[in-house]
């Protein structure tokens, strides 16, 4: 139904590592999926548990993904994070290998077998189409691509006149040679993987998920064990120990077999309570599958910087302990979850054989087909685009207007914005930008001033804060980047003042920012 083919493949690359993917440019496929992490994510965002609070016990460490935005991508206060990145509420399963489990994808398998065009309704793959399945959900999802309310027909229009990966860099080989042939553009990379340049969701779905049927780790240690070569000439002593207890008392083979390293069976292994999280019930609705969720493939286990479904452990040797003990929690644990038990110095080698055993040395290095591109949050270190200057002054509560910059100052960058947090709800905000900053210890009516507003090119825009109460106060400057070579270096400096009748002088306000394009 979706054939692997080579300008599928690549096209499915690009969308992937192309954070323009997202509706606001911060958040690429590729963010949360990186080949030397695992095919996880390296980052780690901490999410506060179905109590809703931090650290109430319950934390679970997910992916940080985009702030949250009403449908216009103006900056909106999420009831968890406020104005922090949202993060999700499992851990990055990894997306090596994804193409041998063609019937159920995600944690809780919720992306199915088949796939039913997001546009059409039509089913398209009545049979293993879960890579296409799940490749339609996060540019969809609020709390990691997308703003409120957003529809593919917004992505379908935004990939017909972006740059494709204008915000990467260091592309591989492929990569380049299929831009140079496409001239920089998504509808020639649709025409040249489909034979004309109709961008659609069902095409999106078909070039990632073929994109990730390429992601196949089969060069480990433990595949040259299997194609005949002596474990001693692979292997440490200790890790041939360890090889000896995960195939014999260790009783890891009896969920993790294979060559897939995984049967690929939803089981509770008792982690954690299952009402904290439903697991596979809540998506079949069946009281049996409580708490229930996907056995991961062991390949490159080593490289992922958190494990387990909450990323609640961090090194291989919590996990052995953990199953060491027979699980934390009985309800609904499967039976093959029993008290080993292990001494210290066999837990230690079944740690030392599984974190290296399964580990292929491509993906850790990202050559072949696990060579990616650069993401642009990955230069910036996914923090602020400008450089905050000056000083600000608090309002009311004693609260200090706040920058929001995230988006990427580059040309070309349609959905360019900046917002301010921090203010009085419902109040009167002024953003003032400057080409120069202001001198040193300027104040107007003892309020700090940091952008030069006697410069001829001086200007302003007046907001209504959205919000109510101190502090409450937001809003967001849109303002879209020409693709125009002639502003690469151009530098702007901005400040947020915002009416507020607790404030000295009536206002408080922002520090400056200054922000160069590129």
């Amino acid at each position: 139904m979706n054939p692997v083919t080579a300008d599928k493949a690549v096209l499915g690359k690009i969308l992937f590592w192309d954070e323009q993917l997202s509706s606001d440019n911060t958040v690429a496929c590729g963010t949360c999926h990186r080949p030397n992490s695992g095919g996880s994510d390296p980052r780690t965002g901490i999410h506060p548990g179905a109590d809703g609070v931090f650290g109430g016990g319950d934390d679970r460490f997910g992916s940080p993904g985009i702030i949250g935005q009403d449908a216009n991508g103006n900056y909106s206060p999420d009831a968890t994070f406020g104005f922090e990145p949202q993060v999700t509420g499992r851990y990055a399963p990894s997306v090596l290998m994804g193409a041998f489990f063609p019937g159920a994808l995600f944690w809780d398998g919720r992306a199915m077998a088949q796939f039913v065009d997001p546009e059409t309704g039509v089913t398209s793959i009545p049979l293993g189409g879960s890579l296409e399945s799940q490749a339609i959900e996060p540019p969809m999802a609020a709390n990691e691509m997308a703003h409120a309310n957003r529809d593919w027909s917004q992505v379908t229009a935004k990939l017909a006149i972006v740059e494709p990966l204008r915000l990467a860099s260091n592309f591989p080989a492929d990569v380049v040679g299929a831009l140079q042939a496409a001239n920089s553009s998504y509808p020639a990379l649709f025409q040249a993987a489909y034979g004309d340049p109709t961008i659609t969701a069902g095409r999106i779905a078909y070039a990632i998920a073929t994109y990730e049927r390429t992601l196949i780790s089969d060069q480990a240690p433990i595949d040259a064990i299997r194609s005949g070569q002596a474990p001693n000439t692979v292997l440490t002593n200790q890790q041939q120990q360890g090889m000896q207890i995960f195939f014999g008392q260790g009783r890891c083979d009896l969920c993790h077999d294979g060559q897939l390293a995984s049967t690929g069976e939803f089981i509770n292994i008792g982690l954690r309570p299952w009402q904290e999280d439903l697991g596979r019930m809540g998506v079949t609705g069946n009281f049996n599958d409580r708490g229930e969720f996907k056995t991961p493939s062991l390949r490159n286990v080593g490289l992922r910087s958190r494990l387990m479904h909450n990323g609640q452990f961090t090194t291989m040797a919590q996990v052995i302990d953990f199953y060491d003990r027979g699980g934390d929690f009985g309800d609904g644990q499967d039976n093959r979850i029993v008290n080993l038990p292990l001494n210290n110095n066999e837990e230690q080698a079944l740690a030392a054989f599984v974190s290296f055993a399964f580990d292929d040395p491509r993906v850790a290095a990202e050559t072949g087909p696990f060579a990616r591109p650069t993401l642009h949050s990955e230069t910036t270190g996914g923090g602020p685009t400008g450089t905050t200057f000056g000083l600000s002054w608090g309002g009311t509560g004693g609260v200090t207007p706040e920058w929001i910059d995230v988006s990427p100052s580059v040309v070309g960058n349609g959905e360019f914005k900046l917002g301010v947090k921090g203010g009085l709800g419902g109040a009167l905000a002024y953003l003032g930008i400057s080409p120069s900053i202001a001198p040193l210890g300027t104040f107007i009516g003892g309020v700090p001033v940091n952008v030069d507003y006697t410069s001829p090119a001086f200007y302003f825009v007046t907001r209504t804060l959205s919000g109510t109460g101190a502090g409450q106060g937001h809003s967001t400057f849109h303002a879209a980047i020409p693709n125009d070579p002639a502003l690469i270096g151009l530098t702007l400096n901005g400040q947020w003042l915002v009416q507020d009748p607790m404030a000295l002088n009536g206002f408080s306000s922002s520090q400056g920012l200054q922000v160069t394009i590129y």
